[in-house]
């Protein structure tokens, strides 16, 4: 993370920014996030990351109708600016702070949600290919919060940790009822014979602003794309594998368990994520 960060409409040090210890956010992680790629000074898919901010803020009870569009994306501009970012992440991320609960207190408390951007370098992807695993932890699809960029993040935090604790990059996380749901900080795709498929959203996967932008650019390119419901065997006969995210952007998996991929001659992947970057050259 860069040192500088924008706090309730204010560039400040990350170091000097404080949350009220008895915010719903301390106390319960009442809040939402998003995280985006920053090409070439300028934030890609904000639009489509500001409406889910949006949406999710309020699946959850934040109230960020202090907070409009342009405003936050100009926050956002002269963040960039200030740390000098060319290319790189951001992270918007919006704290209730109005107190309820439990341990409320019955002062008022202005704004009702905190503002906090941040900024960082490139998620790093290795040239050789990330490798996968299956997860030993099941995504609830009847959870609240299924679907939902919360910050509540630790079960996606631990997961990714214990699979990075069997040397493996990431892991495919199934739902309890074994359904393939996605990697646990990224949307998941693979090729069976020159088709594309993905999980539905049903599955408790994320309406990642990449596997969007994803899916519309496989329409564009006339490759087939299916979401479906999936068990673990339909990734067993993939062709390639690959995630996507903010962070990621399209990265190839060249190992899922010990099998390994190569990338084949007219890649599907890698035509996908050659026509992604064209979209981030065009960023604005």
């Amino acid at each position: 993370m860069h040192s500088r960060i924008i706090y309730n409409n204010r560039l400040t040090e990350a170091s000097k920014s404080r949350t009220g210890a008895g915010s719903p956010s301390s106390l319960y992680g009442r809040g939402v996030f998003t995280t985006l790629a920053i090409h070439n000074h300028h934030p890609f898919l904000w639009s489509e990351h500001w409406d889910r901010l949006k949406e999710h803020a309020s699946r959850v009870g934040v109230d960020i109708s202090e907070y409009q569009d342009a405003g936050v994306r100009s926050l956002l501009d002269r963040l960039i600016e200030a740390n000098h970012v060319r290319d790189g992440r951001a992270r918007v991320t919006v704290l209730a702070s109005e107190e309820r609960g439990p341990w409320a207190t019955k002062k008022p408390r202005s704004p009702k949600a905190d503002l906090m951007i941040m900024t960082g370098d490139p998620h790093p992807v290795t040239e050789d290919g990330l490798s996968l695993t299956v997860s030993p932890y099941r995504a609830n699809t009847l959870s609240p919060l299924i679907g939902i960029k919360s910050v509540n993040y630790l079960e996606h935090v631990l997961a990714r940790e214990e699979a990075r604790a069997r040397d493996f990059d990431e892991a495919v996380t199934l739902n309890e009822r074994g359904e393939i749901v996605s990697a646990t900080m990224a949307n998941i795709f693979w090729v069976t014979e020159g088709k594309i498929h993905t999980p539905l959203l049903a599955t408790g996967a994320l309406a990642g602003t990449t596997r969007g932008r994803i899916i519309e650019l496989a329409s564009e390119l006339s490759i087939p794309l299916v979401e479906g419901v999936y068990e673990l065997s339909d990734l067993g006969d993939a062709d390639e594998i690959f995630l996507t995210s903010a962070g990621y952007g399209v990265a190839i998996l060249t190992t899922f368990d010990f099998h390994r991929y190569a990338v084949p001659v007219g890649s599907v992947a890698v035509l996908l994520r050659e026509a992604l970057r064209q979209l981030t050259l065009r960023a604005e």
